[in-house]
């Protein structure tokens, strides 16, 4: 599929996670088989772009294109401002986050909390597709269903989105008010891939090769974006591409893979965020990619005490020399789903 003029590989995408998808996790996940990977939320207030905070979520040192920015805010003219400086430092395509259900964003009448507030919406949509078109970069968003249960209006918000001039649009299958609780439903996604002449994009619980399939088929989406479900388990996007591809599920990576795919990327992650903050940030990382292994909570309380990055790169790489004389390969039965990758059939939730 293509986003403006970009054509990308495939249809798997990560989505935009703050404190999550940062260089070295969207790299990764692009090793594994995602076509297409957008930043972390950006702030549109100027006086935070120099901070030590937005300038590690806009850096895109080496990193394949086309590179995406999600931002967000509030005012139409300093989301505009935000679009314009996001493709003066090397933005291809500008994402605007109205899907984000945080309080510390929704509180402001950020994020999620727009499609409340349509008018706003569209003003803030119209603003950043403007100061976009002069450089070709393309405009793309992000969103929910709607505020709550009783005002799902992502369909009204995508056509107006695709009016303005919106080149892509990623629905996440809650309400604001629903956070990351229940199960996230399709056909709202569907009504808007209906509705719409431009590529939807199916976000939320998409968590195993069959659900991704599953809801594919539901939606008629153009694509997937995978989220939580890839955090420790980068690999899904592979899993996901086989699946789709062949039918047939994909074996689990070697351990000894694991071990170089995790010690590489906790160097990345600590020659971003440098010694103080790295050794710290980079532990959520390690609790996912260990959660449910032998072994990994005694790993944990290392990796917690450790002050400095050596000692825990090098705890890491221990307890994985130690599990590799275990066992081969990762459990079958891995990650958030816990889901046999064999499974077919339908998952509850997505009967129409």
């Amino acid at each position: 599929m293509h986003i403006g003029p970009y054509h990308l590989p495939n249809r798997l995408f990560v989505a935009p996670m703050a404190g999550v998808t940062d260089r070295p996790f969207r790299q990764l996940c692009r090793h594994f088989g995602a076509g297409y990977a957008v930043s972390e939320m950006v702030t549109s207030r100027r006086d935070l772009w120099d901070s030590l905070k937005t300038s590690r979520r806009a850096d895109h040192t080496g990193e394949p294109g086309p590179i995406a920015v999600q931002i967000a805010g509030t005012d139409a003219a300093m989301m505009a401002d935000a679009a314009r400086y996001n493709i003066e430092r090397g933005a291809q395509i500008i994402d605007i986050n109205m899907g984000c259900p945080a309080k510390k964003v929704c509180n402001k009448w950020a994020g999620s909390a727009l499609m409340r507030d349509e008018p706003l919406a569209l003003a803030i949509i119209e603003a950043v597709v403007a100061a976009c078109a002069p450089h070709s970069v393309p405009v793309t968003l992000k969103m929910r269903t709607g505020w709550s249960a009783a005002q799902r209006n992502a369909v009204a918000l995508a056509r107006a989105a695709e009016s303005a001039g919106v080149q892509m649009l990623t629905v996440h299958g809650r309400t604001r008010e629903q956070g990351y609780s229940g199960a996230a439903e399709y056909d709202t996604i569907a009504a808007v891939k209906a509705a719409v002449r431009v590529p939807v994009v199916a976000n939320g619980d998409i968590d195993s090769p069959a659900k991704a399939r599953a809801v594919l088929a539901h939606t008629g989406a153009d694509a997937l974006m995978i989220g939580r479900a890839a955090q420790g388990r980068p690999w899904i996007f592979r899993e996901i591409g086989h699946y789709l591809t062949t039918g047939e599920p994909l074996a689990p990576p070697l351990v000894a893979e694991l071990r170089t795919l995790l010690l590489a990327h906790l160097q990345d992650h600590y020659q971003l965020y440098g010694e103080h903050t790295g050794v710290r940030s980079a532990r959520k990382h390690i609790v996912w990619y260990t959660r449910t292994l032998p072994g990994g909570a005694a790993l944990r309380q290392v990796i917690h005490s450790a002050q400095d990055c050596a000692t825990q790169w090098q705890a890491v790489a221990d307890y994985l020399d130690a599990l590799a004389a275990r066992m081969d390969r990762l459990p079958a039965v891995w990650g958030d789903a816990g889901q046999d990758h064999t499974d077919t059939s339908i998952p509850e939730g997505l009967a129409a």
